[in-house]
């Protein structure tokens, strides 16, 4: 499964980019493809995303996994507040991908947690229990 490693904003300098023990937003993504033959066209939309992440004011940090064989495309972003990632999530270039993408998009999940920033990044193992839990919560 190729992956891309957890990325934080080039400018270390940015406000929100250097951790200062302050809460931090994360959101971890599941996307099914259908049919799987769309996840290079994907993949290509959404490494321009990832792109757009790592220069959006208050992005502390961004990840992408694919698992080719079965058209699943997975993300894992860090965000200063629930403000900045809800500015990029209604941002021209997500919501464009997001209609062009939406009757392909099969089963999402779509989780989110607050952590320290310090606590960044977070683990690839951790955000797929989270998703999981999130689709088969105890007790169901």
């Amino acid at each position: 499964m190729p992956t891309l490693p957890w990325r934080q904003p080039a400018d270390a300098h940015t406000p929100g980019a250097a951790p200062t023990g302050a809460e931090a937003v994360v959101l971890a993504t599941r996307l099914g493809l259908h049919p799987a033959r769309s996840l290079p066209l994907f993949l290509l939309a959404a490494l321009a995303l990832r792109r757009r992440v790592l220069a959006a004011e208050g992005a502390l940090g961004v990840s992408l996994a694919a698992e080719l064989r079965s058209g699943t495309l997975w993300t894992l972003s860090a965000w200063r507040d629930h403000a900045a990632l809800d500015a990029f999530v209604r941002g021209g270039p997500h919501v464009d991908a997001m209609r062009r993408f939406r009757r392909r998009t099969v089963s999402p999940v779509f989780i989110s947690w607050t952590l320290p920033d310090t606590d960044l990044p977070v683990d690839w193992e951790e955000a797929r229990r989270r998703v999981a839990e999130a689709e088969n919560p105890p007790g169901s």
